[in-house]
């Protein structure tokens, strides 16, 4: 999954993205307001982590923009201000959920998981095809009653592949989900964490649609 950050204050900016990009997901950055809904609405994002405080377009003008466009897309938002008024302006202007500085890493991280579950594409908490089973909640992976060990960006790249079940998924888009924007590696890494999930999960459960991408489908239909 790719998160956005928007946060001005540049060190809690990389150490939040250091420790989310540790949990597999994709995290862009940006420290200004402007650049951040300009971020928001040309990318794809399934979540945003979004500061109050930002120069240029604070963060309840940035997510009231998002909400009058039709972006859904859910939003958390940080700030070092405290009250109720204050996160009630944040939740009125389409915010999803509100977190005061200073804040534990892992309740971010737990508030984070929380809103991704809750999504309307993800209202179904647990993605099964088949005998396979991925938990965005609990990171686990099971084909029957095996578990399946996996590294935080298997599991990235295996829960795109099971969002989109029986799609053919190109390797550009599991990169732009995974791996952030700034990613100028070779895009032959998909297949290597392809390769990896074929040897835990078993090979017939991701197929190959030469030139176009992948498809996870249920091997034992």
């Amino acid at each position: 999954m790719r998160l956005l950050i928007v946060e001005d204050e540049q060190r809690l900016a990389r150490s939040l993205a250091k420790g989310l990009t540790a949990e597999g997901f994709a995290v862009d950055v940006v420290h200004d307001g402007a650049e951040g809904l300009h971020m928001a609405t040309q990318g794809e994002y399934d979540l945003i982590v979004l500061d109050i405080m930002l120069p240029g377009m604070n963060g309840y003008r940035v997510c009231g923009a998002l909400r009058a466009a039709g972006d859904e897309t859910p939003v958390l938002m940080l700030t070092a201000k405290d009250g109720e008024y204050d996160e009630a302006e944040g939740l009125d202007t389409g915010a999803d959920d509100y977190l005061t500085k200073p804040f534990s890493y892992v309740v971010l991280l737990a508030r984070v998981r929380a809103l991704l579950r809750r999504r309307t594409r993800g209202a179904q908490t647990v993605l099964r095809l088949g005998s396979l089973t991925v938990d965005p909640g609990s990171r686990q992976v099971t084909v029957g009653e095996r578990e399946v060990e996996v590294t935080a960006k298997e599991f990235a790249v295996l829960e795109h592949l099971a969002v989109r079940a029986g799609d053919v998924v190109s390797k550009s888009e599991i990169l732009e989900h995974v791996w952030d924007f700034a990613y100028e590696g070779d895009v032959n890494i998909v297949e290597v964490y392809i390769s990896a999930l074929r040897r835990k999960l078993g090979p017939a459960w991701i197929t190959t649609v030469r030139g176009a991408g992948y498809r996870l489908v249920d091997a034992g239909a």
